[in-house]
């Protein structure tokens, strides 16, 4: 469930795999995302959501079973609302998922940062989302100008984020 990889450190992924950065299948992601969550280091599949300053897509992923799975929002950079709160991130735990990126905003920081899952996300703001129920599920997304894409495999820790076409070994 994503555990097997998480000993798995961003520096040593990137050390070990030159070629995969140079070709862009191993992708770093900008150092632009806060650090919420108990879980610091985190690792694994990715379902992709895009919505701006709405979370009802999110709420019908987190509701789901996450399988050691990362849900990865791109809420285009809006520092206007939150898309992610306490609730919702309790909600990801008790389902199973490992992590949630968003850019964008969460709120609830305090909830959040009591929850066993890691979450990254470009601040907080207390204004809560629209739900209105815009948006596309697992299409490729561009988060701080690079693509991640449905089904690729995301590694976190306090260096950074890295996202990858296929699982990195040990």
């Amino acid at each position: 469930m994503g555990s097997s990889a998480v000993s798995l450190a961003t520096t040593d992924i990137c050390d070990a795999n030159p070629h995969l950065l140079a070709n862009g299948e191993l992708r770093s992601l900008p150092p632009v995302f806060q650090i919420y969550g108990r879980s610091k280091v985190f690792s694994g599949r990715v379902v992709t959501v895009k919505t701006v300053e709405d979370n009802i897509l999110i709420h019908e992923f987190l509701e789901q079973k996450g399988h050691g799975r990362v849900l990865v929002i791109d809420g285009c950079g809006s520092l206007r609302r939150a898309v992610v709160g306490g609730n919702l991130s309790k909600k990801a735990q008790n389902n199973g998922w490992v992590g949630i990126v968003v850019y964008g905003c969460v709120r609830d920081v305090d909830d959040i940062n009591l929850c066993d899952i890691g979450v990254r996300a470009l601040n907080s703001c207390p204004v809560r989302p629209a739900k209105k129920g815009v948006g596309e599920k697992h299409v490729p997304v561009s988060i701080a100008g690079t693509m991640i894409y449905d089904g690729d495999w995301l590694y976190a820790d306090s260096d950074g984020i890295l996202v990858a076409s296929s699982e990195m070994a040990a």
